[in-house]
């Protein structure tokens, strides 16, 4: 059977027609309308899966934000505009006419990459760190969701009680620091107004400032890891994302790692789908399960 998964992330939309055995067939990819008002992202969507519908016989949908019964509340309203309370599975339905389920894209991301590990690791967390920071926690084999579709989101925990006030209203989140729009936000002077891409770009010349902005957030990743070890004990952290899968940022993360105590100590490896992990675990959740 053949599925059509799509992400939607702060910066783009991705959709793909993906086959029972995960190869995606067909892909497509729209930026994230600039508006991210309702009507916005329904013509957005419309758009893009369009040309993909006829030939799937569902839709699978990971998405950031929290998705409860088929509808997505934005956490942090910056990544995602005015759509808090967006009805995502019903919109599908009704552009495509095809049975549809939805679901958080870092739990997704991490139902993929949990299956792209060898056998014996029953214990893993994934962290997306793009636009956002996210996650999703496979333990015993299940992915965890929530009852209200929370589980997961790592990026909110906190970072620095004194550090910049985040998205979502809580103040010193790890994503308001570590994310790519929490790098861009701290930039100053020549840096000022530049994103992230730009920013590690820089910071490969040598730019100061830029190396320092890159290793902050690179250290707070580092943090949330050893309290995710606390917390889960897993066996595997995987990291993903825009900015987590950037040149030379997993090797940041490993050191700053190290400085912690050895118990807070957990294998790192970057993401086996990398930036496809969302349209993938999508697809894999749509067989309906989930363990």
């Amino acid at each position: 059977m053949t599925t059509l998964a799509i992400d939607i992330g702060g910066t783009k939309l991705a959709a793909a027609l993906v086959s029972t055995d995960l190869r995606i067939l067909e892909r497509r990819e729209l930026p994230t309308p600039a508006s991210k008002t309702p009507d916005a992202l329904r013509e957005a969507l419309n758009e893009l899966v369009s040309p993909l519908k006829a030939q799937a016989q569902r839709v699978a949908i990971a998405s950031t934000g929290i998705i409860h019964e088929g509808t997505l509340l934005a956490i942090n309203p910056q990544n995602l505009g005015g759509l808090m309370h967006f009805p995502l599975v019903q919109t599908l339905e009704a552009i495509t006419g095809l049975p549809t389920q939805a679901v958080n894209d870092a739990q997704a991301a991490a139902w993929a990459e949990y299956h792209a590990l060898a056998d014996g690791i029953s214990d893993m967390v994934f962290i997306t760190v793009s636009t956002g920071v996210g996650g999703g926690v496979v333990s015993s084999g299940k992915l965890q969701t929530g009852t209200g579709g929370l589980a997961g989101h790592l990026g909110h925990t906190l970072a620095d009680p004194n550090g910049p006030v985040c998205g979502c209203g809580r103040t010193g989140c790890v994503e308001a620091i570590a994310s790519g729009r929490g790098i861009a936000a701290a930039a100053l002077g020549d840096l000022a107004g530049c994103d992230a891409k730009t920013i590690f770009a820089r910071a490969a010349d040598g730019h100061e400032q830029a190396r320092l902005l890159v290793q902050s957030s690179a250290r707070v990743l580092a943090r949330l890891i050893a309290d995710v070890k606390a917390i889960t004990d897993c066996q595997r952290v995987v990291i993903g994302g825009s900015v987590g899968l950037a040149d030379g940022y997993l090797a940041q993360v490993r050191h700053w790692l190290a400085q912690e105590p050895g118990i807070y100590h957990v294998e790192l490896s970057a993401a086996h789908y990398r930036n496809d992990a969302g349209l993938l675990g999508a697809a894999l959740l749509a067989t309906g399960e989930k363990s």
